[in-house]
């Protein structure tokens, strides 16, 4: 008999799941507390409600599941930079959807167009 310093495999293994299993169920909720506030009637703050919700979800995956607090400073910068290109990438995709003309068949006023009264005859 060895008088080592290792906890019991069962605690190293509830150690290991505790972690993430308290992320999941902090990420269900939050999944829970989305799609409460998507249908209620908020208006105005149904938006700012959602986007922050999703952001305390980012800052719950990358602080405890991806470990970016006991990481190096390479891993941070490394995640960071794909934080960024994402950011790029929504900015290019709602500049289209802002920027879009309506459909005039449309029976429907989509929230995401914007209408273009340009004459056709100027062309």
């Amino acid at each position: 008999m060895s008088n080592s310093q290792e906890p019991p495999a069962r605690e190293q293994l509830a150690r290991i799941w505790l972690r993430p299993a308290a992320v999941w169920a902090a990420l269900v909720l939050l999944v829970v507390a989305t799609l409460d506030a998507a249908y209620r009637p908020l208006d105005a703050l149904n938006t700012p409600l959602n986007l922050a919700i999703a952001g305390i979800m980012v800052i719950l995956l990358w602080w405890l599941l991806m470990d970016l607090i006991g990481s190096a400073t390479l891993i941070r910068l490394i995640a960071a930079a794909g934080l960024l290109w994402l950011s790029f990438m929504f900015a290019l995709t709602f500049s289209d959807y802002l920027f879009r003309a309506c459909d005039r068949s449309s029976s429907g006023q989509s929230a995401l167009c914007v209408v273009q009264n340009i004459d056709g005859r100027v062309f």
